[in-house]
């Protein structure tokens, strides 16, 4: 049995409203990330969902329970937390501003100055990028591109061993770990060049089918329009 997949991304944070990098770090809801994750909630209220996941981080955690105290529709249990559907990890970067962090990344990656992410990534690649992230990262702690790809493959493995007898399920995850998932699952990427960053609350829908294979149908949707 196919499984569709809303992926929602979770609501604006206090990092995201300061311009600051976030990934495995975590910071709170803002009032306008609540207020607009009501909006995504009402509108998803009579869609009904076998099962509602969420990454392990609390941004997400906080997502998911305001979707699922919203929904009228569904029988939703205990979320299962899903620590491979973290957001990406960027090391040292973590907490730093954004804009000076792409800038280093640019500088490791041999292009000289640049802090606009989409032209690093169209310059060098999706590859290269992540790894300059690395190698930019002081402690070289940050996700490289395979050792995201791993978590990202394992994630779809762990989400459709969940999910074998479950139609329709939400799972609150993380911007830059959705984007990515995207360019590597949704055909209307080419694999290696950026595509534009999903909105807080928006809703990007995939398909787990009955082999294992998964594919993004939907991307970064307003939830008012699905």
């Amino acid at each position: 049995m196919a499984t569709e997949v809303y992926l929602v991304r979770h609501g604006e944070t206090m990092f995201n409203q300061l311009n600051k990098v976030q990934g495995w770090c975590d910071s709170p809801l803002t009032v306008k990330g609540i207020n607009d994750l009501k909006r995504t909630a009402d509108a998803l209220s009579q869609v009904h969902f076998d099962n509602m996941y969420s990454s392990d981080l609390k941004r997400a955690i906080d997502t998911v329970h305001l979707m699922k105290d919203a929904n009228l529709v569904s029988d939703i249990g205990k979320i299962k937390k899903l620590p491979e559907f973290r957001e990406v990890f960027f090391g040292t970067f973590e907490g730093d501003d954004i804009n000076q962090t792409w800038d280093q990344v640019a500088m490791a990656a041999g292009i000289g100055h640049e802090d606009d992410v989409t032209k690093i990534i169209n310059q060098v690649g999706l590859h290269d990028f992540r790894e300059a992230i690395k190698k930019a990262d002081p402690r070289h702690l940050a996700e490289n591109t395979e050792e995201l790809n791993k978590r990202m493959v394992r994630g779809i493995q762990v989400l459709g061993d969940l999910t074998k007898n479950e139609k329709r399920v939400l799972l609150v995850t993380h911007g830059d770990f959705i984007k990515t998932l995207s360019i590597k699952y949704w055909n209307r990427s080419d694999g290696k060049h950026d595509i534009i960053f999903p909105n807080n609350g928006s809703v990007t829908r995939g398909i787990l089918h009955d082999d294992g294979q998964f594919e993004i149908v939907d991307y970064n949707v307003d939830a008012e329009k699905l």
